[in-house]
């Protein structure tokens, strides 16, 4: 059934309309004379009570036509995915800068912007706590404290032949989507409202705004053809920006428009969560892990958001690829005044796996041994192949992974090289690193592993799918269309893919938990093959014959040879039904958060990167200087695009940890809130060498095609850098047996004072 092996040479989509500038986006869209433009009036305050509100002179600016408040919403003033603490607009307190209080509406953007700058707010200063000290401190908790936990880590850390106590912090990230948050609303008739959104998350845009404007779902429509770019950013945060275009469609009759400009999209929006961590570890001679208490603090923001799964999946992910015995994790989900922290490519399992990791490269230097040797030797294996939430690892390749890679890359005799050049060289040092992933796929909360499709064949023999999925350029509308092609055997540019539509396909989940091939891929199978047997059905009955195949060259009935085109055609006269719905649902997967066990996943993706760098110790700048990558895909539905995908993951996880940083002031006011001020990686931070090949495997799960999931599995490659720099730092005083003391990224500052400290 899933076995389908769809053809792989295809290339994305939207790639000739991507560079020919063919492709449309939100605000590519054609404007209406009477369109409006909106901004928020916003929060100058990180935590105030609201006593009065003075918008004489933003009513009073060229171009405004109208202002709103939170009294102007007819029914819920909630944009927040679970717990209704985001309000569209702030009512009577802000509990972060550049929280939305009010919103313009005027003739254009940039009337919109300079009237929201013109509100006069009175504030009643309240207590802010800006970061994760500040918050423990005040038991400012987004939930309570989680544990997880399995055998006796304080008892078997006091029998441990070797212990150590460490820590370190890893800033948060913005996601820096080359297309900003916009959205687009369309008033219809009898309340209806139609919306252009930049989402991953279509019925969730859906569902509230159909509860702020107080009416049913049905009457909302929201469509998605693509983004550009989105990260886990457009997950929850699309939503404000969408509600927004919506109120005032709603209330003036006219379409509404919200393209935010780049400035006040960082300052409002979401980010990665920042960690700091704490661990106790006990371990033995060989470096293999006894006992491990680890403690991980996390700055939420202001409100809940996505926050208590995104902190559940960095528990998960704690272990990575290691058996931990005995060991307590505790997480500390910490409320303060800074915009919250949302979804971000890999949901905190970036965050999990870069503690543990770190864990490994401490014993590693306490022993003076290799780091690979104290990975491998703490690997899972048969007997210690149960994770710390309890799933059992069934596909575990970590280890034939790892061992591939150090041969094909040379690992050993390029450590030795840089041990040699490390002796022989005072100002540049160099480092280098092997370190493995292993990353659960599926949604944690369960109920979200589903999806539905609704496939056409029309009477040409020409094919319409339409999916839940949204496009935000990874490429799974072309891994559908190929899914449905292979269905039907037919070419795929026979098959059409159309824009995510709620009024197609209802109750979608997001695209996110690198599920989006995995649960529509499904779901558009099912939904062709439910035709494919209809017609089976037809031409067995009308040639009288059990032989039907569908093939390239066209159908076999027997002895008849038809085109798919002539097919469809017969069965249309012949009164069979040419359209579908398909489902999924992923199976066996559960999970009892209240203990912390069960199964939260469908299968492991795998992956190893080994990363050489350089770094100037006079200055702390540093060079990734080469990269090889070895990626578990499964069978791969596409390899051009899954390779692209592995690419742009290890970028920008490397950005993450070295170039990325977010800096709030005393105040809660982001100064990194531009490209000015904010350093993604760029085609220079490219290492100059980089291979990355793709297992040679296929998943044991009955996945569509036997494929593995690959939109952030490779960020966490780039953890390989992090431990190369550190690698680097090291032998600036080689006979000390102590991690640096590096925190992330490793910025220029960072590895400065990383090496003073590790100098001592």
């Amino acid at each position: 059934m899933a076995d389908i092996a769809p053809k792989p040479s295809n290339p994305h989509d939207s790639a000739r309309l991507h560079v020919s500038g063919a492709a449309l986006y939100v605000d590519d869209v054609g404007e209406p004379g009477d369109m409006l433009h909106l901004a928020f009036g916003q929060s100058s305050e990180a935590h105030a009570g609201i006593a009065a509100i003075d918008l004489a002179a933003v009513r009073a600016a060229p171009g405004v036509v109208a202002v709103f408040t939170a009294a102007d919403i007819p029914g819920a003033n909630n944009v927040s995915p679970v717990a209704k603490d985001d309000l569209l607009l702030a009512d009577s307190e802000v509990l972060y800068v550049g929280q939305p209080i009010f919103l313009v509406a005027a003739t254009s953007q940039r009337a919109a912007r300079a009237a929201a700058r013109l509100g006069k707010i009175d504030y009643q200063q309240r207590p802010a706590r800006m970061t994760i000290e500040a918050a423990r401190d005040a038991q400012s908790l987004i939930e309570p404290t989680q544990r997880m936990a399995r055998g006796d880590a304080r008892a078997a850390l006091a029998s441990a032949p070797h212990k150590i106590a460490g820590g370190f912090a890893m800033g948060g990230q913005d996601h820096f989507y080359l297309e900003g948050q916009v959205a687009i609303a369309t008033p219809g008739e009898d309340g209806q409202v139609h919306i252009l959104s930049s989402t991953q998350h279509p019925s969730e845009i859906q569902h509230l705004v159909a509860h702020m404007l107080d009416r049913n779902s049905a009457d909302i429509t929201v469509e998605v053809r693509r983004m550009g770019g989105a990260f886990g950013g457009k997950e929850t945060q699309a939503a404000a920006f969408a509600a927004a275009a919506a109120l005032v469609a709603d209330k003036t009759g006219r379409p509404a428009k919200f393209r935010c400009d780049r400035d006040d999209d960082m300052i409002m929006t979401g980010k990665r969560h920042d960690f700091e961590v704490a661990y106790d570890v006990g371990f033995g001679d060989d470096g293999r892990i006894l006992a491990l208490h680890l403690r991980l603090a996390s700055r939420c923001g202001a409100t809940v958001d996505l926050s208590p799964a995104i902190n559940d999946r960095a528990m998960f992910h704690c272990d990575n690829c290691y058996w931990l015995p005995d060991v307590e994790i505790v997480s500390e989900r910490l409320k303060t005044n800074t915009v919250s922290a949302t979804a971000f490519r890999g949901f905190g399992g970036p965050q999990g796996m870069l503690a543990i990791e770190r864990v490994i490269d401490d014993v590693a230097a306490r022993l003076g041994r290799d780091p690979l040797e104290v990975r491998l030797a703490n690997f899972y294996a048969p007997g210690r192949d149960v994770t710390p939430y309890g799933m059992t690892v069934t596909d575990n390749i970590a280890p034939q992974l790892i061992v591939k890679l150090r041969k094909d890359a040379r690992y050993d005799a390029r450590r030795r090289d840089i041990d040699a050049f490390n002796a022989s060289n005072r100002i540049i040092k160099k480092g280098l690193a092997l370190t493995p992933v292993k990353f659960g796929i599926s949604f944690t909360t369960t109920h979200l592993n589903q999806a539905g499709a609704l496939v056409h064949v029309y009477a040409d023999g020409s094919i319409q799918i339409n999916h839940g999925g949204t496009e935000m350029g990874q490429g799974l509308y072309i891994k559908i269309a190929q899914i449905v092609a292979d269905v039907f055997a037919v070419p795929v540019s026979q098959v059409r893919i159309t824009a995510t539509r709620t009024d197609k396909v209802p109750n979608t989940s997001a695209t996110a938990a690198s599920s989006g091939a995995d649960l529509n891929g499904m779901a558009a199978y099912n939904a062709a093959m439910t035709i494919r047997d209809r017609l089976t059905e037809f031409l067995e009955r009308t040639y009288d014959c059990d032989d039907i195949r569908f093939t390239l060259e066209g159908v076999a009935a027997g002895t008849e040879r038809l085109t798919f085109r002539d097919l469809a055609r017969k069965a249309h006269m012949a009164r069979i039904s040419l359209s579908a719905t398909g489902y999924y649902a992923t199976p066996g997967i559960a999970y009892d958060r209240a203990a912390h066990q069960g199964r939260p996943f469908y299968y492991f993706a795998y992956g190893a990167a080994l990363a050489e760098v350089a770094i100037d110790t006079l200055t702390g700048e540093h060079k990734v200087l080469a990269v090889d990558i070895l990626h578990d895909v499964g069978r791969s539905l596409n390899p051009a695009i899954d390779i692209g995908q592995i690419e742009g993951g290890f970028l920008q996880g490397q950005g993450w940890l070295t170039t990325e940083e977010l800096v709030f002031d005393g105040k809660g006011r982001l100064l990194t809130h531009s490209p000015a001020t904010y350093k993604i990686p760029t085609a220079s931070d490219r290492p100059r060498h980089l291979t990355i090949a793709l297992w040679d495997g296929e998943n044991l799960e009955p996945t569509i095609g036997r494929s593995k999931a690959v939109g952030e599995p490779p960020f966490m490659l780039a953890i390989a850098v992090f431990s190369a720099l550190n690698h680097a730092i090291a032998a600036t005083a080689p006979d000390t047996r102590s991690l640096p003391p590096l925190n992330a990224p490793a910025t220029p500052e960072a590895i400065l004072r990383a090496i003073a400290g590790h100098r001592g």
